[in-house]
């Protein structure tokens, strides 16, 4: 994923750091099958050929402030093919592997006057570190271009001397091919490892608006600032002025992709409450109910042919389990020998990225336990829903086929985690946690505390013979690049709740869990309620994929 050449510096005069350490996937980047251009290294956005850069020079390193207060390290792009130009400089946090990359930019319009890109006329000091009582390894100083009338500037030049860079260091991008941006994550700040909003911070940055039909291309450059920033970024991300999809991958390389990478899941030991597929839910009992006829629920037929397709989530139709007891708590335990994957790929960044969302359904979501301090509460009913809808997202790159991260659905929200943070098994394929009756995925087995202070909700997670590998049985259920070459089953068009409201009254079940507490534990268990989320209360029947944010945006 990385290389870097560092200076003859003072390796020897400190101890290992994380980043001295180049990140790259367990096995090769496979030779993808043929196709348009998927991974031919360059994606051509309009008048503009842009290729990935994951090869590096250090420049300057600090060894104190930011994540774990172990520094930054600032790069410049190194090995930039010929008739490309380097666009702005790299940083990352010195508390993981180096893992990253930057885009390189090559004029194609063949017009000297109003090119795609040109160098800067001036440059403007940002930061200087000479000044600064930190662990650095020699001075750094970060400049930001000053891009000619109709330009912009998408990153920064770095540089170990007081001496303003060369003007043909770095170019900037006409206007029409950039859009805002806005910042990502804290790479850096000298004041110590909290960021400190009135002071210097760095950050990582990506496009303000971001989704399938969103233009914006991320750079992967940073932007230094002092804080706090009282309007819009001085620095700009890419945009792609061609609506074409040509850099997407094919089915054929769909399936390769999914094959290199697909993740393997593991259940909690202690889970009762497993996957299975839609159509095994819907063959073993699954009810459709209506409003107002409540007494004469419908089965559904495998594919969901005849659930009602479209419209809101108007609670005028919703699922439900087999009425029968017996059937009911069998369908609840689901059926891990027929789970399947369900893949949603879709562009992401202007199509610089794909991003295949690995969906996955569970029939039942179990009960939740509270964490008071030292103390573990089962919450009876609470957090109890039919249907459970859960996703892991794996985002590609487009140039090459590499893996960039995978995101954790977790409850109402979620987290990236860089390839360089994930465990793997079996070659480049992730292993993946889902906690305890909650279903809420992980990088890692452990607790995982919703909350803060030691009381929360636990979500429990640990690697048990109970195991899914998504690549073994998985359905490309929608890939809208692709046309009509893929027919999404009709319960993707199903857009009311997969599960009835809860059947209890929470209020009661609450009481029933307070009336077993005393003074403070007390307190904190409702303190605690009154923070949690629908998601966790359980009061409400989850929506299918298709009705998140995350089908048409990206994962926030």
């Amino acid at each position: 994923m990385g290389n870097c050449l560092p200076l003859p510096s003072s390796s020897k005069e400190r101890k290992s750091l994380p980043i001295d350490t180049i990140f790259k996937l367990p096995s090769p980047i496979p030779s993808w099958p043929a196709g348009a251009g998927f991974g031919s290294g360059i994606i051509d956005l309009g008048g503009l050929q842009v290729c990935q850069i994951t090869t590096f020079t250090k420049v300057w390193a600090t060894y104190e402030g930011g994540p774990g207060d172990l520094g930054a390290t600032f790069f410049e792009p190194s090995h930039i093919p010929d008739g490309f130009f380097m666009l702005g400089c790299y940083s990352q946090p010195n508390n993981r592997p180096l893992s990253g990359w930057v885009l390189a930019g090559k004029d194609t319009t063949n017009d000297s006057l109003g090119g795609t890109l040109k160098k800067p006329i001036d440059y403007t000091l940002v930061m200087s570190s000479e000044s600064l009582k930190i662990k650095q390894d020699g001075y750094g100083f970060i400049w930001l271009p000053t891009p000619p009338d109709g330009y912009r500037a998408v990153g920064h030049v770095v540089t170990n001397s007081p001496n303003k860079p060369s003007l043909d260091k770095i170019q900037c991008v006409r206007s029409n091919l950039t859009d805002p941006s806005e910042t990502k994550y804290w790479i850096w700040g000298p004041a110590g490892t909290e960021i400190n909003s009135k002071g210097f911070n760095v950050y990582s940055l990506q496009p303000s608006n971001r989704g399938t039909k969103e233009p914006g291309v991320s750079v992967g450059t940073f932007i230094a600032q002092n804080e706090p920033s009282t309007s819009s970024l001085y620095l700009f991300c890419l945009k792609s002025s061609k609506s074409n999809l040509s850099s997407m991958p094919n089915l054929i390389q769909i399936k390769a992709l999914f094959q290199a990478y697909s993740p393997w899941i593991y259940f909690h030991p202690q889970e009762s409450y497993l996957p299975s597929s839609v159509s095994w839910f819907f063959n073993n009992g699954a009810l459709l109910y209506t409003k107002g006829e409540e007494s004469r629920p419908v089965p559904i037929q495998p594919t969901g042919s005849n659930l009602p397709q479209g419209g809101s989530n108007d609670d005028a139709y919703w699922i439900d389990l087999p009425a029968d007891d017996s059937s009911k708590e069998r369908v609840m335990k689901g059926d891990l020998q027929s789970s399947e994957a369900y893949l949603h790929v879709k562009p992401m960044f202007g199509a610089t990225f794909t991003d295949i969302a690995v969906w996955v359904f569970y029939p039942f979501n179990g009960p939740a336990t509270a964490k008071l301090e030292i103390v573990d509460i089962p919450l009876g009913k609470i957090g109890e829903h039919v249907g459970d809808w859960e996703h892991l997202t794996l985002r590609i790159s487009n140039f090459n086929g590499a893996l960039l991260g995978i995101y954790f659905s977790e409850h109402s929200g979620g987290t990236w985690v860089d390839s360089s943070s994930l465990e793997f098994r079996d070659g480049n394929k992730a292993a993946t946690y889902s906690s305890l009756n909650g279903h809420a995925f992980y990088a890692r087995p452990g607790l995982v505390l919703q909350g803060s202070g030691g009381i929360g909700i636990r979500n429990d997670t640990g690697r048990s013979d109970k195991v899914m590998d998504t690549g073994a049985r998985y359905t490309v259920v929608s890939a809208e690049h692709l046309g009509r070459e893929i027919v999404e089953p009709p319960w993707i068009d199903y857009y009311r709740k997969w599960g009835p409201k809860v059947s209890y009254r929470l209020e009661d079940e609450v009481q029933k869990v307070e009336n077993l507490l005393r003074g403070s534990l007390k307190s904190a268990f409702e303190r605690l309620v009154k923070t949690l989320p629908d998601e966790v209360l359980g009061e409400e029947g989850p929506t299918g994929p298709k009705m998140k944010k995350s089908w048409n945006g990206d994962e926030v």
